[in-house]
């Protein structure tokens, strides 16, 4: 990202607020808060990163733990019900990463708002740099979604999977999928109805996430400020 010129001074230029002169601090205070919206950034990133990597260190100690606690029971009653006491713990605690992981990101997009509000103040500053900038300058949902995703057009449907908590969520429902077919084994239905129950469990697990996420997604509007900056309309080719 381009920094500012520090020997600059900085014109206000928020919506609703008299033009005049910020005094000599004003830039100094605007870099300043750039970068610590940008360590907030940083933080919400590691913190993504923890939670995931937490989720998934459980979710391979319970994989071990089955594998060996099958060798020695051989796949009886004992284990069924050891899997089915650890598997439900490690389900939920993948439903509470995905929904840790959906506050992070409205939480990162807050501080997206942010920037994109500082970096139009750089832009009323020194207009001629705009086609230096690849990141929006305008705090709306529209430049929210430019600076934080910069794709030139919208992702496709399937992009709900690539996304990290998409990734949880699958492996989450195989979680689910797989105690269901456990239990099947518990109460003896059968090699075909075991991987039925656990295919259906697995499916619903999906679609629950889905649908939660249908849901909590359009809501990043109510995590953002009113804008001040919108960004232009479309211009009509026709």
């Amino acid at each position: 990202m381009l920094e500012p010129d520090p020997t600059s001074r900085v014109v206000p230029t928020h919506a609703g607020v008299p033009s005049g002169d910020l005094g000599p601090h004003a830039l100094q205070i605007l870099t300043t808060e750039h970068w610590s919206l940008l360590a907030a950034r940083n933080l919400v990133y590691t913190e993504a990163l923890s939670r995931t990597s937490i989720y998934v260190a459980a979710l391979t100690g319970a994989v071990v733990a089955l594998a060996l606690v099958a060798q020695v029971t051989d796949v009886g009653s004992a284990f069924v019900a050891f899997a089915l006491v650890l598997l439900p713990v490690v389900y939920f605690l993948g439903v509470v990463t995905i929904v840790r992981l959906s506050q992070v990101n409205f939480e990162d997009a807050r501080w997206v708002q942010g920037m994109n509000r500082i970096r139009n103040a750089y832009l009323q500053l020194a207009p001629e740099l705009e086609p230096y900038f690849v990141t929006s300058r305008y705090d709306d949902r529209a430049g929210v979604l430019a600076s934080a995703m910069a794709m030139r057009r919208v992702p496709p449907r399937t992009q709900v999977f690539v996304a990290v908590p998409g990734v949880v969520a699958v492996l989450d429902s195989v979680v689910a999928g797989a105690a269901a077919g456990i239990a099947g084994v518990g109460l003896d239905v059968g090699l075909a109805g075991c991987i039925a129950l656990g295919g259906a469990f697995f499916l619903l697990s999906v679609v629950s996430f889905l649908a939660w996420a249908m849901r909590t997604i359009p809501k990043i509007d109510t995590q953002l400020d009113d804008a001040l900056f919108p960004s232009p309309p479309p211009v009509d080719s026709g």
